[in-house]
């Protein structure tokens, strides 16, 4: 998680200097954990003056059920190209 804080502090700090307007209000960073502790968030954001949130996500599908779905996606696809490529062979012939 520190590594997460100081890196977002740069990025907010560089946004801010390179990109904001005179008229706007400084950038905000958040940063999205798989789990939080929220010990280790506040020992890593102390001392640090710029607004950074951090929030915890959580999938909406199953992981098992999105390695599945993914697994068949890419089945599909290389079927597909291995029809493509059958197809283009016998136009070939």
């Amino acid at each position: 998680m520190p590594e997460y804080v100081s890196k977002m502090n740069l990025y907010l700090s560089l946004l801010d200097r390179l990109e904001r307007g005179k008229d706007e209000n400084p950038s905000i960073g958040i940063i999205l954990c798989a789990e939080k502790d929220n010990v280790e968030v506040e020992l890593a954001l102390e001392g640090f003056t710029k607004p950074i949130g951090v929030a915890e996500y959580k999938l909406i599908v199953p992981q098992k059920e999105l390695k599945q779905l993914i697994s068949d996606e890419i089945t599909t696809f290389n079927q597909e190209i291995a029809n493509k490529s059958a197809q283009q062979s016998d136009r070939e012939e």
